[in-house]
């Protein structure tokens, strides 16, 4: 069976971004039809300055969600990335295979280095190699596939490299893996910075739904979205990106095609209000399993607990393999 790993990163509330781009596909998808393991990487909220209560606490949230959204521990593997130890074992094998290079090419650390420079800030060494921790989750299960948003493709790309090059020097340990990108929904923007991704790292936004967002905050936040000049609506991403993320977010909770809808609307305010209930009836039964399992945290503790036991398990054996293989004397 082919086997998937995905993970989340504690780093603020899950957004309706990280419910359409990732974790409806697991729960739907991927978790019935391959053997697949979902993770709250919570070892990459420490490369930045965080708050240790905050961290703990939102990957309690991360994990409970991910439950409410359906995935099923009898179906596939929910755990915390820092209670199985293979992640950090692996990562350090794979930093004396990545080059300084690659590391400093990685986009996403650009962009956060000068955003940390700019407020004055010490870059953390963990910034830098975080993507290689990345490679480590993905390496350490023999996984085949990596069902990612399109700005983590590069992430995947790293540990690609990064895979058949140490099977190249070292011997075979390593399968290689791919990503996948769902068709729709696979990177929703900022409802009032269209361009941005709608990340979950802002505490607070107009622009940002977040999945345990009341119905009529959502509604508000969908009606003052950021949209376009003229009147007509179509979808175009790089003339209308308000409009084309709205259809968008339409189609990827109804089903269907944003070219479509495009068609169906003949105002702004109808495609928003349309789209605002699509959201609220989307979220309303995840929010309602969120809330039954808030009241039952020991069921939410067991499930992690059995799910790292059993991904440590899994990784283990090759995680001591990789160790050999580049000459260290494995336990």
């Amino acid at each position: 069976m082919t086997r998937v790993f995905s993970g989340i990163k504690p780093t603020g509330h899950l957004t309706l971004g990280n419910y359409l781009g990732a974790v409806r596909q697991w729960a739907e998808v991927d978790q019935h039809r391959t053997d697949a393991l979902f993770c709250v990487v919570d070892m990459h909220a420490l490369t930045v300055d965080h708050d240790p209560a905050r961290v703990r606490r939102l990957s309690r949230q991360a994990a409970t969600l991910l439950l409410a959204s359906g995935l099923d521990p009898e179906l596939c593997t929910v755990f915390v990335q820092s209670q199985v130890d293979e992640h950090a074992r692996l990562s350090y094998v794979l930093e004396c295979v990545a080059t300084d290079g690659e590391m400093r090419r990685m986009i996403q650390y650009k962009e956060k280095a000068a955003r940390e420079r700019e407020r004055g800030g010490s870059v953390r060494l963990s910034l830098l190699t975080y993507p290689v921790l990345m490679a480590a989750d993905i390496l350490a299960y023999g996984t085949d596939e990596v069902p990612v948003g399109d700005d983590q493709t590069q992430h995947v790309e790293l540990a690609r490299d990064l895979a058949v090059r140490f099977n190249q020097r070292y011997g075979q340990a390593f399968v290689v893996p791919r990503a996948t990108h769902p068709k729709v929904g696979a990177r929703v923007m900022n409802l009032q910075e269209p361009t941005s991704k709608m990340g979950k790292t802002d505490d607070v936004g107009p622009g940002i739904v977040y999945l345990l967002d009341e119905p009529d905050v959502v509604r508000k936040k969908i009606m003052r979205a950021v949209t376009d000049s003229g009147r007509e609506v179509v979808y175009d991403r790089v003339a209308r990106p308000g409009l084309a993320n709205l259809l968008e977010i339409l189609a990827a909770c109804e089903g269907g095609n944003p070219e479509d809808l495009s068609g169906v609307y003949e105002s702004y305010g109808a495609l928003k209000k349309d789209t605002a209930e699509a959201v609220v009836e989307l979220l309303r039964p995840v929010q309602q399993r969120h809330k039954e399992l808030c009241a039952d945290p020991a069921y939410v503790e067991e499930v992690l607990r059995l799910g790292a036991e059993k991904a440590r398990g899994m990784a283990r054996p090759r995680v001591d393999s990789a160790y050999r293989a580049i000459g260290l004397l494995a336990g």
